[in-house]
Parts: C-alpha cells; sequence; structure tokens
C-alpha cells in the first residue's frame, strides 16, 4: 500500500507539474528573468503548493502515525551549514542554467528530447560525486576539536 500510495502521490505531483507548463524550460527560466521578461507562473505554482502544506504539517505535527500507520518522520534539523548552502547554491546554479528542476527533468523524459536525457544523467553524476566532494572537503577543514589552541 506505501508503494501504491508514493506511486499514485508521485503521479500526482508529476501531472501539476506537466499542466502548470513547469516541464517548458522556457516558462522556469522566465520566471528567474527578474530584470527580463519575467513570467511570474511559478510563484503561483510554489503558492499552489506551499500554502496547502502548511497546514497539512500543522496537522501532521499533531499525529503519531500516518495515515498508512507508518511513524511519522522526527522533526527536521534547523542546522544552516556548509553542506546546506553548497547544495542549494548547486542546485539553484543548475536549475536556473538548465531551466529545470529534477521533478520537470523527470517528467520531460517522457516526451523530450536528447537534452533531458542529458540533463538528467548529469543530475545523477552529481548526486553520485556528492558522498566523494562531501568527503574531501571534511577532509580539507575537518570539525574544530573543541580545544584553544592560542
Amino acid at each position: 500500500m506505501r508503494n501504491f500510495t508514493a506511486f499514485l502521490a508521485g503521479g500526482l505531483f508529476g501531472a501539476g507539474l506537466l499542466v502548470a507548463g513547469m516541464v517548458d524550460t522556457a516558462k522556469v527560466q522566465g520566471w528567474l528573468d527578474v530584470f527580463g521578461d519575467w513570467d511570474p507562473t511559478l510563484a503561483f505554482v510554489m503558492g499552489g503548493a506551499v500554502l496547502p502544506m502548511m497546514g497539512v504539517w500543522r496537522i501532521a505535527a499533531r499525529r503519531k502515525t500516518s495515515y498508512l500507520g507508518l511513524p511519522m518522520p522526527g522533526d527536521f534539523p534547523q542546522l544552516v551549514d556548509r553542506n546546506l548552502v553548497l547544495g542549494s547554491l548547486l542546485f539553484g546554479a543548475g536549475w536556473g542554467l538548465a531551466g529545470l528542476c529534477p521533478g520537470p527533468a523527470l517528467g520531460a523524459l517522457a516526451f523530450g528530447g536528447w537534452q533531458f536525457a542529458l540533463f538528467v544523467l548529469a543530475m545523477g553524476a552529481g548526486m553520485a560525486l556528492t558522498p566523494a566532494l562531501r568527503g574531501l572537503l571534511q577532509r580539507l577543514d575537518p570539525p574544530p576539536t573543541g580545544q584553544d589552541d592560542a
């Protein structure tokens, strides 16, 4: 039942992105072109997702189990660290350059050309390389030991 629910939710999400035109790279890049021919469509799509989720998260916070009987996830850490900032910058740069984020890119594979496949391959490579990059950054800048070196 869990897999079916996830499939249904993912299908609904993908259909919403398709209907909203978010698989059109020009529309997404138009949202990012705030000093040119700005297209506010993405703001309405985001608002249409964020506003209902605010209410859903409030309801979910009071529940111990999901409607499927599974345990609810705990609170998410509120820490803003280097990994979060770097990941956000890379995600945003890729999103702006390509005009796609992961959800619409996967949806566009169904009807798109080689450009969408190339984007998804590059996205997969980035996801595969992330642990190695994280390890390299941690070796270059180890966390403080708590001892005062002065």
